[in-house]
């Protein structure tokens, strides 16, 4: 004989945006109303934190930046995130799941993402990396760039899935795997 179960969730799942694009790809998760998610913008550039609808947010790299973003430079982003892994781990700390999302080209994303992902595989916690990668108009320099972030998060992370720019720009494409993957009611 079969007795109905009550069905819970109680994953603690939370969600990283690191720098610019990661940042408007949590803030795209924010205003579609996810719930059951903890949500978090992670950045060098104190301006765009203090603009984001994003809740929790951590500024990496003070002392490094002055608040400012890494200037394309992914050596910044990562030496940003290791001066406050601390800040980051205590994010991540109680987390079953971690969602990562960044863009790959830049200084941010592409720097403090793998470090990121470092800290909850040091915490492990299973880790997944939504990233993009830059339009082809971007050009080689900005393509080099991402290849170098994109094999350090693959060596963190339990899963990368990575997109070109431009289906992010035509429909938010890899920002919905984590929306589909927690997405509740």
């Amino acid at each position: 004989m079969f007795e109905p179960m009550e069905l819970t969730n109680d994953a603690v799942i939370k969600v990283i945006g690191v720098g610019g694009g990661g940042g408007n790809a949590v803030e795209h998760m924010v205003r579609e109303r996810i719930e059951g998610v903890e949500f978090f913008a992670v950045n060098t550039d104190a301006q765009a934190l203090r603009k984001t609808a994003v809740g929790q947010t951590i500024q990496i790299g003070s002392g490094i930046t002055k608040g400012l973003g890494a200037g394309a430079n992914p050596e910044v982003g990562r030496n940003a995130a290791d001066e406050d892994r601390e800040a980051l781990r205590a994010a991540l700390e109680g987390a079953d799941m971690v969602f990562i999302a960044a863009g790959m080209g830049g200084g941010t994303g592409t720097g403090a993402a793998p470090v990121v992902a470092e800290v909850a595989k040091d915490l492990g916690i299973l880790t997944v990396a939504v990233v993009t990668k830059p339009f082809n108009f971007e050009g080689k320099k900005a393509h080099g760039i991402c290849g170098a972030g994109y094999h350090r998060a693959v060596q963190a992370c339990g899963l990368v899935d990575h997109h070109p720019e431009r289906q992010a720009a035509e429909s938010a494409g890899p920002w919905h795997l984590p929306a589909r993957c927690v997405r509740r009611g």
